[in-house]
C-alpha cells in the first residue's frame, strides 16, 4: 500500500468505515502474523494477538495523527501486547522453528541471507528448512531486546529510526542492539556449523 492509499485507507477508518478497516488487515495481517509468531513461538497465540492487536487499532485509530509512521505505531501496539502477555506469565517468549506463516521461509532466507552473505540456491529447499531450524534455536539464545530489534528490522522491514520510535528506546540504543544480536546471531550459526566466526559489519544498514 502506498502513502497516499495508506493515508486514505486510516482517515477511512477514523470515520468509522469497515471497507477502510478491511484494507489496512490486508496490508498489514501478514507481517504482523509473522512478526507474533516469531517473538511467540505459537501460531494459535499469533492469532490471538493479531485479534488484539487490530481490537486494539479500532479502539485507538482515532486519536492516530497521521505522520508517515504507521508502521512504527502499529508494530509499536504489537510489541508491546507481547510484552504485557509475557508478563503476565513470568515467562520468556521463544521461538519455534518450524513451519511458520506463509511467508515464513522467504522471511528465514532474507534474515540469513543478511548473516550468511548469500540466498538460497535453486536445490536449496531441504538445506534452507535446516539452517531455517538452526536460525530458529539461535534467535531464542538472544536477549529478548536484541531478538526484537532483528525481528522488527528483516521480518517487518522498519527503519531503525521506525524501531526505535516502536520500542520507545533512542535510534542509537536500537542500532546498537542491532548490531549486538546479529553478531551474536552469526556467532551461534557459526559454532552450530563448526566454523569460525566471520566479520559481520556492514550486516546492518539503515
Amino acid at each position: 500500500m502506498d502513502e497516499a492509499a495508506l493515508a486514505e485507507a486510516i482517515r477511512g477508518a477514523q470515520r468509522g468505515e469497515a471497507l477502510a478497516f478491511d484494507r489496512l488487515v490486508d496490508a498489514y495481517a501478514p507481517r504482523l502474523h509473522g512478526f507474533l509468531y516469531r517473538l511467540t513461538g505459537s501460531r494459535q497465540e499469533a492469532e490471538d494477538l493479531l485479534q488484539e492487536v487490530y481490537l486494539r487499532l479500532v479502539r485507538t485509530i482515532a486519536a492516530y495523527s497521521h505522520d508517515g509512521r504507521f508502521d512504527a505505531w502499529l508494530f509499536r501496539i504489537a510489541a508491546n501486547l507481547v510484552r504485557d502477555r509475557v508478563r503476565r506469565r513470568r515467562r520468556s517468549p521463544t521461538i519455534l522453528s518450524g513451519e511458520g506463516p506463509e511467508d515464513g521461509e522467504a522471511t528465514g532466507a532474507s534474515m540469513l541471507s543478511q548473516i550468511d552473505g548469500h540466498g538460497p540456491g535453486v536445490d536449496a529447499a531441504m538445506m534452507l528448512r535446516e539452517e531455517l531450524d538452526e536460525l530458529g534455536v539461535a534467535l531464542a539464545e538472544l536477549p529478548a531486546a536484541e531478538r526484537e530489534v532483528i525481528l522488527l528490522r528483516h521480518f517487518s522491514q522498519m527503519s531503525f529510526k521506525e524501531i526505535a520510535s516502536a520500542t520507545g528506546v533512542p535510534l542509537g540504543t536500537a542500532l546498537a542492539r542491532g548490531h549486538r544480536g546479529l553478531a551474536r546471531l552469526r556467532k551461534l550459526m557459526d559454532a552450530n556449523d563448526g566454523v569460525e566466526e566471520a566479520p559481520v559489519s556492514g550486516a546492518i544498514k539503515g
